[in-house]
């Protein structure tokens, strides 16, 4: 996990275990990165283990800066995450696009 301060924006990259053993430590440094600037990115490609607690978490930081008028965009879902997301009942991409701000592209 690292947070990149000397873009305009922080980058986040989440750990390879965001399962709820590990969601503590996770909600921790994204609260820190949330906290420090007005836009976050969160780089999810490294995300070994996930399950429902990591989406809760991924969905509540999301809607948070939504709220708060703080962009939070999530980029490079792992495929283990994209599993997590599927058995959590979001059968498809555009219900994923829907709750989960993604930069994809470069854009």
């Amino acid at each position: 996990m690292s947070l990149n301060p000397t873009e305009p924006k922080w980058s986040l990259r989440l750990p390879a275990d965001c399962s709820i053993a590990a969601i503590r430590s996770v909600y921790d440094l994204i609260r820190e990165a949330f906290g420090r600037q007005d836009r976050l990115e969160i780089d999810c490609s490294s995300v070994d283990k996930a399950d429902v607690t990591s989406i809760q978490l991924l969905l509540s930081t999301a809607k948070t800066g939504a709220a708060q008028g703080r962009p939070v965009v999530l980029t490079s879902f792992s495929q283990s995450l994209r599993n997590t997301l599927r058995r959590a009942g979001f059968a498809s991409e555009a219900m994923i696009d829907q709750h989960f701000p993604q930069k994809k592209d470069g854009t």
